[in-house]
């Protein structure tokens, strides 16, 4: 992984941005000015380690330029195609992304597939163009004002760039954090600052000064249907022929390789096919001794039945407590999932070992492994939509204090975010999987593995985020899917006799911290209340005005 960033203003503060979010990338920074737009990059060296795959990364005729954070998986295809025409001098993906812009244009995004975020300059056209992966793995935000452009891999990276703009904080996103736990996108905690949306392509015209498009490259399509049309063994056989051709793919590193392991079903699936390729792999797990969090003792039985060897760490509360302070320099912007401490305890974890982990992510969203999918099954179409919000979590009780303290209007709606992608066309859990994957997914649960695994300079994979998977978990119908019911039918159903009964049967568990590990002022009604003054301190100076 890496660190990017770039504008077009030859006067903002680049090398104090990149250096802002260096913990993305140790290994080396370099900042180069391409006739009016200027590129930033901080490596972490993943695959060819030498000074030749360093970024910005220029075309032959220096004309075209790219910064790139992420791995592009099963590159190798594309580089034989391209080398009939190109000539490669390093062994990164960097370079054939390049060659492939050059020779596809802006749509060689179709060519590829991987957890990404890049800006590529083409001088030639006057176009710089960003890109983020279909999933939202990887992170990218970006400024516009006055035909003032730039953009960053993270919020603190821009503000110290923008040193001459006054940033106003966004009152409806501190709204939107205490319904959602997190900021959606396309905000950010400031009115100038965006998220590019994942899947998302925009362009700024480096002549025009403007922004000229940003529109979707990719739409997930969806099964409707609720009956079942292909027999369960085959589905089984297909998904585990996919998850295993996607692990292999993204073993691919010069640089250590490990997993996390949690205990649960999908971390266990893909911790055993790392195995099956690298039977030396570490995985990495943290465990707690409130037995409802705890997840370790199947992990310690997953390890021995096979054979793999385990590094553990059991939490305590003095250990969340200490790094409680650092939630600011991880997230930037409020984050209300406690998941994000026990995530970074098991990153520090694997880094002592590990530059590079796969991790189980995606799982419970693209085959059905919520618990409030179970309800939705139970109770069938009779839910409405609003009883479908009220299932998912972070809403607080004293929300609409904050609405009128802040001066929210009234006639916001505070489920905008949920209502892009609410469709009454799918059956009841596809409709909610799919809510899921296009909102909590990314805002949520990827931002925190991002967030905890940079913070310790360490690469998180996703495997199950892969582009062919995800478009096979949502070409199944419901029925399938579920495969007689059963949360996670399909995927129990590809790994039974090969993944242990304790662990595909067993009570699924969240990763978040027991109650009691948790900091909160005397006064403090929540956790999200909490965690927003611990990150941005007196709000009510910040909305008065004044600049964090």
């Amino acid at each position: 992984m890496c660190g990017i960033a770039g504008g077009n203003n030859p006067n903002w503060n680049y090398l104090q941005g990149i250096e802002s979010i260096c913990h993305r990338g140790p290994d080396g920074k370099r900042v180069e000015t391409c006739n009016d737009m200027t590129l930033a990059f901080c490596r972490l060296a993943i695959q060819d380690l030498s000074i030749h795959a360093m970024q910005p990364m220029n075309s032959p005729d220096g004309r075209v330029h790219i910064v790139y954070n992420g791995e592009i998986y099963g590159y190798q295809g594309l580089k034989e195609k391209l080398k009939q025409k190109y000539q490669f001098h390093t062994t990164s993906d960097t370079e054939v992304i390049l060659y492939a812009y050059m020779e596809y244009g802006e749509r060689f995004i179709d060519e590829i597939d991987g957890i990404f975020a890049m800006a590529i300059y083409d001088e030639r056209i006057h176009k710089v163009y960003l890109y983020r992966d279909r999933a939202g793995v990887k992170p990218l935000y970006y400024y516009y004002e006055n035909g003032r452009f730039a953009f960053a891999s993270e919020l603190k990276a821009l503000v110290q760039m923008l040193d001459d703009v006054f940033l106003k904080i966004d009152r409806t996103a501190v709204y939107d954090y205490l319904l959602y736990q997190y900021v959606p996108e396309p905000k950010s905690m400031y009115e100038q600052i965006n998220k590019l949306e994942p899947a998302a392509m925009l362009i700024f015209d480096t002549l025009e000064k403007r922004i000229t498009a940003e529109s979707k490259y990719w739409k997930l399509s969806v099964n409707t249907s609720v009956g079942r049309k292909r027999k369960r063994e085959d589905i089984a056989d297909e998904l585990r022929y996919l998850i295993r051709q996607t692990v292999e793919e993204q073993m691919i590193s010069d640089v250590p390789v490990g997993t996390f392991l949690s205990g649960g079903v999908d971390s266990s699936i893909i911790t055993y096919e790392v195995s099956r390729l690298k039977p030396e792999v570490d995985a990495f797990s943290i465990g707690f001794r409130e037995t409802q969090f705890d997840e370790s003792e199947r992990a310690k039985i997953f390890c021995e039945k096979k054979h793999i060897s385990l590094v553990q760490k059991m939490v305590r509360s003095k250990d969340v407590k200490q790094i409680k302070n650092n939630l600011p320099k991880w997230y930037d912007e409020p984050f209300g999932d406690t998941s994000a401490y026990p995530t970074y305890l098991v990153s520090a974890l694997a880094r002592n070992k590990c530059t590079v982990v796969l991790t189980g992510d995606g799982g419970d969203e693209l085959f059905g492994g919520y618990d409030r999918y179970k309800t939705a099954a139970a109770y069938g179409e009779a839910l409405k939509k609003e009883d479908v919000y009220g299932l998912y979590g972070g809403l607080v009780p004293t929300v609409e204090d904050f609405r009128i303290k802040w001066s929210i209007p009234d006639d916001y709606n505070p489920y905008w975010h949920y209502e892009k992608y609410y469709s009454e066309d799918m059956p009841i859990v596809t409709r909610m999987r799919y809510l899921d994957f296009m909102t909590y997914l990314h805002e949520a649960v990827l931002t925190k593995v991002d967030r905890a695994s940079m913070a310790v300079s360490l690469e998180a994979r996703v495997p199950l985020l892969a582009r062919r998977i995800v478009e096979f978990a949502f070409s199944l119908s419901q029925e399938e899917y579920l495969s007689e019911n059963e949360l996670k039918g399909c995927l129990k159903d590809a790994y039974r006799g090969i993944v242990p009964d304790e662990i595909l049967y067993g009570v699924k568990m969240g990763f978040g911290v027991p109650d009691n590990y948790l900091w909160r002022e005397r006064h403090e009604q929540n956790i999200n209340a909490g965690i927003l003054r611990i990150q941005w301190g007196e709000l009510d100076d910040a909305l008065s005005g004044n600049r964090i």
